[in-house]
């Protein structure tokens, strides 16, 4: 297949680099960010050894100042050397907070329909009804959770999603754009002690946000989708989002996992379940199906 624009707009005045140099690039954006933003905030919140926060005002730190900085990498980058608009890497179109919070909304529905399934499937266990606002103090970590997760999220979403897939597709091919994107958020998500099905659901992750940009040509909805699953992950349910003990009481629903890991992710949460995995299958082939489409169906 022949390269392709993903996200028209008006062409480059500088330089976009070469196809073999993006991921490299990427992976460069990711840990120059991250090991500045651990230097600033490791003296000041709990973070483990391996660098993940044990408390919500360490989550909160996390998702804001790494990623605050990765975000003002990648728009420099785009900005001052290959002097392209935000256009050409996905934030684009006439409704632009519209599709956000559409995609946000889906987010949100489709972790809820999860974790739903799980439970039904007798993964999990009841043990109590929104938790959270028995202890009025939580609810201030979990509103700021709420956009520093939209910060989170959207930045991975367009660096991947939107620059990578962008880059890739114009120097080879949309087909070789997906699997190295996707590829290379599967990597930078890899953690050897976890076991191997947590990279396949990282993999399928990837996966479908490609699906999804592809489908509408923006990268809005799949931030916002992205977002919304997050956070509520993190807050909604008393589960690990990722291996991460949030340390918050749950939002909506205490639920506690009582079935086997492969049902209900075990230590890494919801998003190692075969039941995510379904989702994210079923996401795929319904975008694919009719790619290129301006709606989203998942």
């Amino acid at each position: 297949m022949r390269s392709q624009e993903i996200f028209p707009a008006e062409p480059a005045r500088g330089w976009i680099p070469w196809g073999a140099l993006a991921p490299f690039l990427a992976l460069a954006f990711v840990i120059a960010t991250a090991l500045t933003g651990d230097w600033l905030i490791a003296k000041q919140v709990n973070l483990s050894p391996e660098g993940n926060p044990l408390d919500p005002t360490a989550l909160i730190a996390f998702t804001l100042v790494p990623f605050g900085l990765l975000l003002m990498v990648l728009l420099a980058w785009v900005r001052f050397v290959e002097r392209r608009p935000v256009e050409s890497i996905g934030i684009c179109g006439g409704r632009k907070l519209r599709d956000f919070l559409r995609g946000h909304a889906i987010g949100l529905a489709g972790l809820s329909g999860v974790v739903m399934v799980i439970w039904i499937a007798g993964g999990l266990q009841f043990t109590g009804v929104a938790p959270a606002f028995s202890q009025p103090a939580s609810l201030v970590p979990i509103a700021l959770l709420l956009f520093t997760f939209a910060l989170q999220s959207s930045v991975e979403e367009l660096l991947f999603r939107g620059w990578l897939l962008s880059v890739l597709s114009k120097k080879f091919n949309v087909p070789i754009a997906v699997v190295v994107s996707s590829a290379l958020f599967s990597l930078m998500h890899f953690n050897p002690r976890t076991h191997w099905l947590v990279s396949v659901g990282t993999l399928l992750f990837g996966l479908f946000g490609c699906a999804w940009v592809l489908r509408t040509r923006s990268v809005l909805g799949i931030m916002g989708w992205h977002s919304g699953w997050n956070w509520l992950l993190a807050v909604g349910f008393g589960l690990p989002l990722t291996g991460i003990d949030v340390g918050l009481p749950a939002l909506l629903v205490d639920l506690q996992p009582v079935g086997p890991d492969w049902l209900t992710g075990g230590t890494q949460g919801p998003e190692a379940s075969v039941v995510c995995f379904g989702y994210f299958i079923l996401g795929i082939a319904l975008m694919w199906r009719q790619p290129g489409k301006s709606s989203i169906a998942a």
